[in-house]
């Protein structure tokens, strides 16, 4: 027997390894086995060059557990290993400085396992003792024991045992004791050895008998050697695909479509990846990507590896080339996953392309389900939106759908305003905005449904990229300024006659501070009253509750503009029969006005070039008094025109239907116009 110190720089190698070494100690059971896989697959290489000629017999690697004597068991009848394999490959630790190691580290768990050739010693997060028995397959090879219990100190002894490989047993210490639960195992085994290319036997097949669980003599296989990514696409049929993506995510709807990688060069890389059935919610899992190395699962969080908007794809990958320690860090500095993430974006770009010029009718079927991924990668990535746009789709009101290039030939001669702007017109809801699409559709103009969850944000990305072109929601202005033309209508309301009408209006609005009352010449047959929202306040507000951060335009509150149409014959009737019913009293009320006015006309003409601190205290005194007098004869005579309003039934009536078509009317309102409207038939 032979004993000897693992050759490490310091004592404290194994607490390290313990705390460090991976922030889930279940992966100690995946570096086993992919260990065992290693011996194996060598093992056959080996036979495939006639370098071994003895026959390879049964291969399958086998995990047990032993509840009694408290250890776990990973056996393979691979390649095995020598004492001076051994020496080499288990005694000697491949770094310089564990103290250097321990502080560069000790805060990347995940970043050890690669870099230092410790996932064997991943047995030591769970074990405290470690034993392995081995045998290689070597004519005349001995059988060797190798022993270790936590500390640098090893035994290594020649014992009797047949046939070659290796077998490891874990003691696990207290602290580990769900290890020895078969649901538990099991669980891990599927989880990261579910498609690796040898048979993984755990246990027995079991089979209902007699009222209960019977152990048959059938080895229980947990893995498919031969997953679907393995083989070539050609080979493949679109049914094979469908049962593979129901295996992943048993109870899923079936995928919109899917890709296969097979890349040989410049790096290894494989896979399928699914379009699943995205809809209009992006609060969706983002882990439904699995990522392998040689079959190998890895993990299934890949923020990082791929852009971000690939991460709503579902699929696994698979690449030697993606190194089995997932450091965020590491990945995403390394060339080859840079490589690997750019070419499979180009991939996706190229796989929609193919089916939107194959079957566009199908293409465009699908596009509710695909549009919010698409614009996803167009807005975070550029080479993505490069290729897309070919693709992409607008779909209108009518639900018409038009490539980029096709829409703008649509509406260019149509909605090219005087400033040489083209404008896009776009509504958030058929419904909601049903009455400004009809407006606008009665005048050529064609309108965008544009009602997905990032559309505010693609909008904005198009405007900087679509050359003197502007986006504006349709309900946002009166038509004539959506797209503003050389042609102008003249008013046939005066300035005087629009100032005593704002407070007959703007005494029935809601809410004075959140509706304001404008003027706009329009035209004769053009609503009364028309509700319109800021674009630009709309648009910040929406944006600024997609991005999380709801109050940075919380201070603008929702504000409209009820613009009343200075033509309309109805609102020339309520200005005449304001005049009949309160002209007398505003005609007054101006008199006794006009002198204050004029004295504070003349009073800012005196003292327009002066400084405050040059007005005597006197004059300053009496120019607040006129203020006073001004504000109190103003306030009377807003009273007067909007107590007029109040009982004013068209006046109510025409604001009520403002507010209905906005679908702002509701609860008592709403009540209220259906009873007033009766009234008004009768």
């Amino acid at each position: 027997m032979q004993t000897g110190k693992i050759d490490v720089t310091t004592e404290n190698i194994f607490p390290i390894i313990k705390k460090f070494l991976y922030s889930e100690h279940e992966i100690f059971l995946r570096e086993l086995i992919s260990n065992a896989i290693d011996a194996t697959q060598k093992l056959k290489t080996l036979a495939s060059l006639n370098e071994y000629k003895g026959e390879l017999g049964d291969l399958t690697i086998r995990v047990a557990i032993d509840k009694k004597k408290k250890t776990l068991t990973v056996t393979d009848r691979g390649i095995g290993m020598t004492d001076e394999e051994i020496t080499k490959y288990i005694n000697q630790i491949a770094f310089s400085s564990a103290e250097e190691f321990l502080e560069k580290y000790k805060n990347q768990e995940n970043a050890i396992i690669g870099h230092f050739g410790l996932g064997f010693y991943s047995s030591f997060m769970v074990s405290d003792k470690v034993e392995i028995f081995t045998r290689s397959y070597l004519e005349d090879a001995k059988s060797i024991k190798w022993t270790c219990e936590g500390t640098p100190e090893y035994t290594l002894e020649e014992i009797e045992k047949e046939g070659r490989g290796t077998d490891v047993i874990l003691h696990l210490d207290k602290d580990s004791k769900e290890f020895l639960e078969e649901a538990k195992i099991e669980e891990i085994l599927k989880k990261y050895c579910r498609y690796l290319p040898v048979e993984i036997a755990f246990g027995k097949e079991k089979e209902w008998k007699d009222d209960k669980y019977i152990e048959t003599e059938k080895d229980h296989i947990i893995n498919d050697t031969k997953p679907l990514w393995t083989r070539k696409p050609v080979d493949v049929k679109d049914e094979d695909y469908k049962t593979f993506y129901r295996d992943l995510y048993p109870g899923q709807e079936e995928p919109l479509f899917n890709i296969h990688l097979n890349v040989d060069y410049p790096f290894h890389l494989t896979g399928i990846l699914y379009f699943p059935r995205i809809k209009r919610n992006i609060e969706i899992q983002k882990n439904k990507i699995q990522l392998y190395c040689n079959q190998v699962y890895v993990t299934d969080s890949v923020e990082g590896i791929v852009p971000e908007f690939l991460t709503l794809l579902h699929g696994v990958l698979d690449s030697p080339d993606i190194p089995l320690n997932v450091s965020r860090s590491y990945l995403q500095g390394d060339p080859n996953v840079k490589k690997i993430s750019g070419h499979i974006m180009k991939k996706v770009a190229d796989r929609l392309e193919e089916i939107f010029k194959k079957d566009r009718k199908e293409f465009e079927k699908k596009w509710d389900d695909v549009s919010l991924f698409i614009k996803y990668g167009m807005l975070t990535e550029e080479k993505f939106f490069e290729r897309a746009q070919k693709f992409a789709l607008f779909k209108n009101t009518e639900g018409e759908s038009f490539t980029f290039e096709e829409y703008e030939k649509l509406i260019k001669d149509n909605q090219t305003d005087k400033h040489k702007m083209l404008i896009y017109l776009y509504a958030t809801s058929r419904e909601d905005q049903y009455s400004y699409i009809e407006k606008a559709r009665s005048r050529g103009y064609d309108v965008l449904l544009m009602d997905g969850q990032l559309d505010t944000h693609f909008l904005n990305h198009l405007e900087q990229k679509f050359k003197d072109a502007r986006f504006t929601r349709v309900d946002a202005d009166v038509i004539d300024k959506l797209i503003l033309k050389e042609e102008r209508t003249e008013s046939k309301l005066t300035e005087k006659q629009r100032e005593d009408l704002t407070p007959v209006f703007q005494g029935l609005l809601p809410d004075k501070d959140k509706f304001f009352i404008t003027y706009e010449n329009l035209s004769e047959t053009d609503n009364p009253l028309t509700i319109t929202q800021s674009e630009f306040i709309r648009r910040m507000k929406d944006m600024s509750e997609l991005s999380g951060a709801p109050n940075l335009y919380a201070g603008m509150g929702d504000a409209f503009n009820v613009v009343v149409n200075t033509n309309h014959p109805l609102i020339l009737k309520v200005n005449e029969a304001k005049d009949k019913a309160v002209g007398k009293k505003v005609d007054d009320i101006n008199n006794e006005l006009k002198p204050f006015n004029e004295e504070l006309s003349k009073f800012e003409d005196q003292h327009k070039d002066k400084k405050a601190e040059e007005i005597p205290t006197a004059e300053k005194d009496r120019k607040e008094e006129l203020n006073k007098q001004i504000g109190k004869l103003e306030e009377k005579k807003n009273k007067v025109l909007a107590d007029y309003g109040k009982k004013n039934k068209i006046v109510k009536q025409l604001i009520d239907l403002a507010l209905l078509s906005n679908n702002m009317l509701k609860g008592e309102g709403l009540i209220k116009f259906v009873n007033r409207s009766i009234d008004l038939i009768k």
